[in-house]
């Protein structure tokens, strides 16, 4: 869930492998990237392929391209980014608030144990308890939905403008290496119809020539 188990390289390359070979026009895959790697940067836990699908069909894009684009976030380039959208968040909404690990952990702290408490809530005499949820929708999931909007834009931008000649580029050695196999196959197709005439004939040649032992002959 954290670590592939054959390391984020060799992820990288599984997901970037898989895109190059889809079925479908260039510009239809580099939709599905920007849609599928737009989402990935937003912060949608456990509805990430769901919304993906969605932007796919909005912009008419390749859906498992966009699948595939949504493992743009991973447990290391996600710290970086998630910092960069909480701070221009907090920016936006006029927010002051160190963004130190203890403010965030405590934030979470905070949602998870109310969120935990209305749970028990709903089979107890107990009432629900908002604060810790409101202040964690205020100062972290809010600003950071916010704030991962305009980088997210830009990268899944850079992402659609890079996916459509690696695709094309990809597309045209595998049309062209098709051609020059078929090219082979064509040529020992021809090599082998050759060869097989050449045996009829040489058969048919070597019975006609031979003497007449036929009843009644000298």
């Amino acid at each position: 869930m954290v670590y592939p188990q054959g390391g984020f390289r060799r992820a990288t390359q599984y997901v970037l492998h898989r895109m190059r070979r889809l079925p479908d026009s260039p510009h239809r895959i580099a939709r599905g990237v920007f849609a599928g790697s737009f989402v990935g940067f937003l912060p949608l836990p456990g509805m990430q392929f769901v919304a993906a699908w969605l932007a796919s069909r909005l912009v008419k894009g390749n859906l498992l391209a966009a699948l595939l684009a949504t493992f743009n976030t991973n447990p290391i380039t996600t710290p970086f980014f998630a910092v960069l959208a909480l701070s221009l968040g907090h920016w936006i909404l006029g927010i002051e608030k160190p963004l130190s690990p203890e403010y965030i952990g405590m934030a979470f702290a905070n949602a998870g144990a109310d969120l935990w408490f209305n749970i028990k809530a709903v089979f107890g005499p107990e009432q629900a308890r908002w604060a810790g949820l409101g202040q964690f929708w205020r100062e972290i999931y809010l600003p950071y939905f916010l704030g991962a909007l305009g980088p997210g834009f830009l990268i899944s931008t850079l992402f659609y403008y890079l996916t459509i000649p690696l695709v094309v580029a990809y597309q045209k050695a595998r049309a062209a290496k098709s051609k020059e196999r078929n090219e082979r196959r064509h040529k020992l197709r021809e090599a082998l119809a050759n060869a097989a005439a050449k045996l009829k004939a040489r058969g048919d040649g070597a019975g006609g020539s031979g003497d007449d032992d036929s009843p009644g002959s000298a």
